[in-house]
């Protein structure tokens, strides 16, 4: 939900998208200056992931059934082999090939901007708002960011936004954010956070190469002209800003939480060292200015919901739905996507709109999150104990937890662009399980949070009324 702010100034600068009022400055990028950056994108991940299919050829069944290769009957890796994991075999092969030397070198050369205090820093901060984050980023990042029309026809392609893989997507994301905020050792060169980002980079140049190869054989399956190269740089920064910026500048605040201003600095350099890893231009993200601004351009020139925005938004809500760990109903989800990315987008995303019930809800969950968030960053010895703990937690639940990920995932080649898959509206996939869950804590705080607030005013209007007493009889 946006705050009104009745102070802000409005002038031929102004611009409000989407609900969302800023400042037009130089440092924000017009159509024009956008578009060079739809057709530019990692060709050094590109040509290393052909050296490692050439070192390597990707095993059966991540090839496209149309492929030649599939038709052979090429046999499957045996279950009791190893798994293709791109990231070792870019290790192990770097100092074979000059193309993999050359990525190798590159992200582990650690640029000179770099500073290791400041990144651990920025890891902890996305612990200290632990629950607003996680809810940003699954109902503004990701579900509002399908409104980028041009994004979700590449995501649509790959088939991995139907409602039986959605969630299980958004666990591996959720593993890749975990891994590189989970210790400064993780994000450095060799770590977990490190390896993932590599494997991260070299996925998207499988499907940017993959999507890329079926236009060239059918135009009409995906207009590059109209669209640009899948997975372009400009595609790639908007990634790193909706995981950055768009946290702190617009999730946070809508859920009543403002990061200090050291916080955001430290936050934006962790993101600017991942952007480093994937191969996304880092220029973008050099300072928090630059970083909003670019935000902010994404939301007024790509934010542009399409019917295909609509499948996946709502294949998302049901992929979720009656989910654990947090149980949410329908309502709730839609509720959720509400209040971060405003009744106009979500409108456009044709999501469902819920009762003033579950409005409710979603004030009890806000007020819950900022008495929390508040009260522990304030004292030192509950902060660091906070971030240990969640980092834990996080890590039980959503990657080695039964309803998690149930394991780490290398980021392999699943979901595979093909001329005759895309993605269509579906209905939610059923559990059985019933739980009270995330809807019952967020009544409990919004009573409390009533209740608390009905006190406050009793309280004060009792001191108020003893002062006007005071004074009265003092004056007479």
């Amino acid at each position: 939900m946006a705050w009104p702010n009745p102070l802000r100034s409005r002038d031929e600068h102004t611009r409000t998208y989407w609900g969302y009022t800023f400042q037009l400055t130089d440092l924000h990028l017009t159509q024009e200056q956008s578009k060079p950056l739809k057709f530019s994108y990692d060709r050094l991940g590109e040509q290393a992931l052909e050296r490692l299919n050439d070192i390597s050829p990707p095993p059966r069944s991540a090839l496209p059934r149309n492929s030649s290769k599939y038709a052979e009957g090429i046999s499957e890796t045996p279950n009791n082999s190893p798994k293709r994991d791109l990231y070792l075999l870019l290790r192990d092969n770097s100092a074979k090939d000059d193309v993999l030397g050359a990525l190798w070198e590159k992200v582990n050369t650690v640029p000179s901007w770099v500073d290791w205090a400041q990144i651990a820093r920025g890891q902890e901060v996305f612990y200290r708002y632990g629950g607003p984050c996680l809810t940003g980023l699954a109902f503004q990042s990701l579900l509002g960011g399908m409104g980028a029309n041009r994004v979700v026809e590449v995501l649509a392609r790959t088939g991995g936004f139907s409602t039986k893989v959605a969630r299980h997507r958004l666990l591996e994301t959720t593993q890749h954010i975990l891994q590189c905020t989970n210790s400064i050792q993780s994000i450095q060169p060799g770590g977990a956070g490190f390896a993932s980002s590599i494997r991260v980079r070299l996925l998207h140049a499988a499907v940017r190469s993959r999507i890329t190869k079926l236009a060239h054989q059918r135009p009409e399956y995906y207009n590059i002209e109209e669209l640009g190269i899948p997975i372009n740089d400009l595609d790639c920064i908007a990634t790193i800003a909706t995981f950055s910026s768009t946290l702190i500048w617009l999730s946070l605040p809508r859920q009543g939480i403002w990061m200090r201003d050291q916080e955001a600095v430290d936050y934006i350099a962790l993101w600017r060292y991942i952007a480093h890893l994937t191969g996304t231009p880092t220029d973008f993200f050099e300072t928090p200015a630059k970083a909003r601004a670019v935000m902010e351009s994404l939301l007024m020139n790509e934010i542009n919901p399409s019917e295909t925005s609509k499948i996946l938004a709502n294949n998302i809500i049901k992929s979720l739905q009656s989910q654990p760990p947090g149980y949410a109903s329908q309502s709730f989800l839609e509720v959720n996507s509400r209040w971060l990315n405003g009744n106009e987008l979500c409108d456009a995303l044709g999501l469902g709109r819920p009762s003033i019930y579950y409005w409710g809800l979603m004030t009890g969950q806000c007020l819950f999150f900022m008495a929390l968030c508040y009260v522990y960053r304030s004292i030192p010895y509950l902060d660091r104990r906070k971030i240990a703990a969640l980092r834990r937690v996080f890590w039980n639940v959503f990657i080695k937890g039964e309803h998690g990920l149930q394991g780490e995932t290398t980021f392999d080649f699943k979901y595979l662009p093909d001329l005759h898959k895309t993605t269509q509206m579906e209905e939610p996939e059923k559990t059985g399980l019933k739980q009270a869950g995330v809807e019952r804590r967020n009544l409990q705080a919004l009573v409390m949070g009533c209740g608390f607030f009905g006190l406050s005013i009793y309280v004060g209007l009792k001191i108020v009324g003893r002062l006007a007493n005071q004074i009265i009889h003092f004056t007479i």
